[in-house]
């Protein structure tokens, strides 16, 4: 089934204004399908939060939101406020390539009920700008371990950091009572940046600190930023990471296979998972 807007560009950086695509997304979700995919990332799909009915959705029967990079604002909210799991995935126009391979075929996986994920061994840093572009794996993946010493287990929540940031503090902002409504399992957050420089992502990150969202901590995953080679206030990005984070003293794997660098691994937003480190790579096992 087609959403009426998928086509369109009537909005300002959207297809059209935050009403409509709130309600093309409601009826999805009101529909039979047994899954929802967005077609692209988005700029602004914070604005439509207002005009879903959060409550009516946590009566329904849940269904798979599927989304990527700006769809954290309904990946994250849905879990946090609904308590419906989510995935943080390859949107449906990246489908395009047959047979399915990487993320795609991850999500897939994922959807057919797999529960056992493992990180790629190299990435694309530019995107091909080709109609139909080809991957082109170029850079060997090196994952860097912080606190790690064995496998943690805990609830698996994030996105976009740019988008969290945004969404931090609003009225749809339910993230400590979420935490405390799971208490019985730690957190971990996946996060990754797509336009945040180095001190973007240092400012950001203290805001969610001062916030109280890094209660009950188990665990970080921080994928691969856009602004990979930025060096303006740090020699990576990473940097900003570590000077926020560490002083949790919780495990840290800095250039996970998540983000605006090909290949991203789908996470299953809101379920239990364990994180393995082995033979340089991360391994994800998600509880039944």
């Amino acid at each position: 089934i087609l959403g009426e807007n998928c086509f369109k560009a009537e909005g300002v950086a959207s297809s059209n204004t935050p009403l409509l695509r709130a309600k093309e997304f409601t009826d999805a979700y009101l529909s039979d399908a047994d899954a929802i995919f967005s077609v692209g990332g988005g700029e602004v799909m914070i604005e439509i939060l207002e005009y879903i009915d959060f409550n009516k959705i946590k009566k329904l029967p849940p269904k798979w939101f599927i989304g990527f990079s700006d769809n954290t604002n309904l990946v994250y909210t849905l879990t946090t406020i609904c308590n419906i799991q989510t995935i943080y995935g390859p949107n449906a126009a990246k489908f395009y390539r047959y047979p399915l391979e990487y993320d795609t075929l991850d999500c897939w996986r994922m959807l057919s009920g797999d529960n056992e994920f493992k990180g790629y061994e190299s990435f694309q840093f530019q995107d091909n700008k080709a109609k139909y572009p080809k991957y082109k794996f170029d850079h060997k993946k090196v994952i860097t371990p912080y606190f790690y010493t064995q496998p943690f287990t805990g609830i698996l929540i994030g996105g976009c950091l740019d988008c969290l940031v945004n969404l931090c503090g609003t009225k749809f902002d339910y993230t400590k009572s979420y935490i405390q409504s799971h208490k019985e399992n730690k957190i971990i957050f996946y996060l990754e940046s797509c336009d945040l420089n180095s001190v973007g992502i240092r400012r950001a990150l203290t805001q969610l600190k001062y916030a109280g969202w890094f209660t009950n901590i188990g665990g970080f995953l921080v994928g691969r930023t856009k602004q990979y080679y930025d060096t303006s206030f740090y020699t990576t990005p990473n940097e900003a990471y570590i000077d926020i984070l560490s002083p949790y003293q919780v495990p840290i794997l800095l250039n996970v296979d998540i983000g605006h660098i090909s290949p991203s691994l789908p996470i299953k937003n809101g379920a239990i998972a364990t994180i393995d480190y082995k033979n340089e790579n991360i391994y994800i096992t998600y509880k039944d």
